[in-house]
């Protein structure tokens, strides 16, 4: 099967064909030919699946093939996306197949002037894509109207449900005509999805890919259990024995990640953060370096999970285990996209072995699990707090005197290591 077999409008497939992809992947697969039959879908699929290409190419060939003589230039499709990021990310993947014909694409999102937004849309657009609360904005302010709307996209529902998007995304629909094709993609089925679908969805066609609470089975993983204040010591040994890997470390919050990030430059790594104090200049050249490779190691809170595609990305690291454990899927999924393999480490303290035991149910398998010195972890959870004696020694204290990880030896075997990659080149 090819995308030809699909019968998707000719300039698609000329460009398709520059870019080098000649099959489509398994979402796609699935997806494609029920899109361009105009039936309602909820796709369940997991991160780095070629999700954004499974709906942007059948929606902008309905378009073309619909109207292709016409002057479009009203809104006609409406994808809606929890995260800048990921809203950017669509926004490029849209551009590269709209321009193929003759549509325009708008992306509207928070943290930049929304006068530039204002002049772009004054030029028409035929496709938005866009975060709840800057397309509501643009909704109160009249400058964009969805009365004509064909498609509508929800990517990734339930991390907009997690973030609290649900009711602005159900005032957002009743903005749209009832006649319309909806599409909504999750990895996971929250209870709040399903009541969003019997309201707005129309006889919807569920495909899935694979198991959504299933781990990507190319991502190896583990769990190194240690006390928080080894957990800075623990990264700084993964970055030296990865020195030359693209790295990204996952926070619970904002502090931690900005924390981080200090103690780290200081021993010459080359580091930055990402997260939702930071401005969208700040946010976009962060992960522009972390693309590039000039900054290898980024820093991240989940407002990152699902919206950062990059690709080699070799090692994520949850310093920090997820508050929800389907979290932790949508973190890792950020290793071993297109194919490739990657590892997935967490760090793990005695008040987050709650949190591990979840994730592993949820995912149906055990974590293969270290102790801070590389031993094995054994652990029953039934007698969590025998345990734990052995684990946390030193449970109070401020600093672990029985860590085989002296800091400052580390802190200058990583500062050499950097001065001798930066005299190499």
């Amino acid at each position: 099967m090819n995308f030809k077999s699909f019968g998707l409008a000719p300039p698609l497939l000329k460009q398709l064909d520059k870019q080098g992809f000649n099959e489509p992947t398994p979402i796609q697969l699935k997806s494609i030919p029920v899109i361009l039959n105009k039936k309602d879908m909820i796709g369940l699929s997991q991160t780095g699946t070629g999700k954004t290409a499974a709906f942007v190419l059948p929606l902008i060939s309905l378009l073309y093939v619909k109207e292709q003589n016409k002057d479009l230039r009203h809104v006609k499709i409406l994808i809606i996306s929890p995260t800048r990021e990921l809203a950017q990310q669509i926004g490029e993947v849209t551009k590269s197949y709209a321009s193929a014909t003759n549509l325009k694409s708008s992306v509207l999102v928070g943290g930049v002037s929304i006068l530039k937004q204002f002049e772009a849309l004054k030029k028409g657009a035929d496709i938005i894509i866009g975060t709840p609360g800057r397309i509501e904005d643009h909704i109160k302010k009249r400058t964009i109207d969805l009365r004509k709307i064909n498609f509508v996209v929800l990517d990734e529902a339930d991390q907009m449900l997690d973030i609290g998007f649900l009711p602005s995304i159900k005032r957002i629909l009743n903005n749209t005509p009832t006649e319309r094709q909806t599409l909504l993609f999750s990895a996971t089925m929250p209870e709040g999805i399903k009541k969003l679908i019997s309201q707005f969805m129309n006889k919807a066609i569920e495909i899935s890919v694979s198991n959504s609470s299933k781990p990507i089975e190319k991502i190896r993983q583990k769990v190194i259990i240690l006390d928080n204040n080894s957990k800075i010591n623990a990264l700084r040994k993964i970055l030296i024995d990865r020195h030359q890997a693209r790295i990204l470390v996952f926070t619970r919050t904002k502090h931690g990640a900005d924390k981080i990030v200090k103690i780290l430059s200081k021993d010459g790594v080359f580091i930055s953060s990402i997260h939702s104090n930071k401005s969208q200049n700040q946010r976009e050249k962060a992960l522009s370096n972390f693309k590039k490779g000039s900054y290898p190691v980024l820093i991240a809170t989940d407002i990152a999970a699902r919206g950062i595609d990059v690709k080699n990305v070799e090692v994520v690291i949850n310093f920090d285990l997820p508050e929800s454990p389907e979290l932790y899927i949508h973190r890792i999924g950020r290793t071993a996209r297109a194919g490739a393999s990657g590892d997935a480490i967490s760090f793990c303290s005695e008040d987050e072995l709650k949190k591990l035991k979840i994730i592993e149910k949820l995912i149906k398998s055990n974590i293969d699990a270290f102790n801070y010195d590389g031993t094995p972890f054994i652990n029953s959870f039934s007698k969590t707090n025998e345990s734990l004696s052995k684990v946390f020694p030193n449970k109070g204290n401020k600093r672990n005197k029985n860590s085989n990880y002296n800091q400052k030896k580390v802190m200058n075997k990583l500062k050499l290591k950097r001065k001798l990659k930066k005299y190499k080149k």
